[in-house]
């Protein structure tokens, strides 16, 4: 019996993607299914649907509220948590694909998260972190940067946000079994609960 698979759609710049990727991995190896990586721009998924509103940055009442809510996810997973100093989030979101191709995204996106959300504070288009990560997975710097500019790179993460459209992706976290969707951290014990539903008793 093929595993079930979980389609993970996340962009570097979510703050509660980060969040849910703290939990994801070790919730998909518990119920025996596979966590496919499936990196979108958050800002083209929310435009495609109409959501036009201001980011919450630019928000100062709803960003502060924002700010505690995170802190206390946080802390209730256990995990550090710094906001980055910048959030262009679209070369880091690239370079997922190939992390994806050679078989290492899950580290991938661990180191990626821990250098921003997870205490880092880098900021996410720094070509200094962005080398220090490619480093960190054992890739030349100058070739990683390349590949996140490069055609192709940008090809494969259109071709990503295209597929999350048609499925009805419409912000991150986004988990996805077959036709089954959760959106958001607090959504996981959903996920939970479908993909036990799932196990052959």
């Amino acid at each position: 019996m093929a595993a079930t698979t979980i389609d993970f759609y996340f962009d570097f710049m979510s703050p509660y993607a980060y969040l849910a990727h703290t939990r994801l991995p070790a919730l998909a190896a518990r119920r025996g299914a596979q966590l496919r990586y499936r990196p979108i721009d958050l800002n083209r998924a929310k435009l495609a649907i109409g959501n036009t509103a201001p980011a919450n940055r630019d928000l100062p009442v709803k960003h502060r509220y924002l700010r505690a809510d995170l802190a206390r996810w946080a802390q209730a997973y256990g995990v550090p948590f710094t906001p980055p100093a910048g959030y262009g989030s679209a070369r880091l979101n690239r370079g997922a694909f190939l992390a994806i191709e050679q078989g290492c995204a899950t580290r991938y996106v661990d180191c990626a998260w821990r250098r921003l959300w997870g205490g880092g504070g880098g900021a996410m288009d720094d070509d200094a972190l962005l080398s220090d990560l490619a480093r960190e997975m054992g890739w030349p710097a100058d070739e990683f940067l390349a590949y996140v500019q490069s055609d192709a790179a940008r090809e494969r993460l259109e071709a990503s946000n295209e597929e999350a459209l048609a499925r009805g992706v419409f912000g991150v976290p986004t988990m996805m079994v077959g036709d089954a969707l959760w959106w958001g951290n607090d959504r996981l014990h959903f996920l939970d609960m479908h993909l036990q539903q799932q196990m052959p008793s």
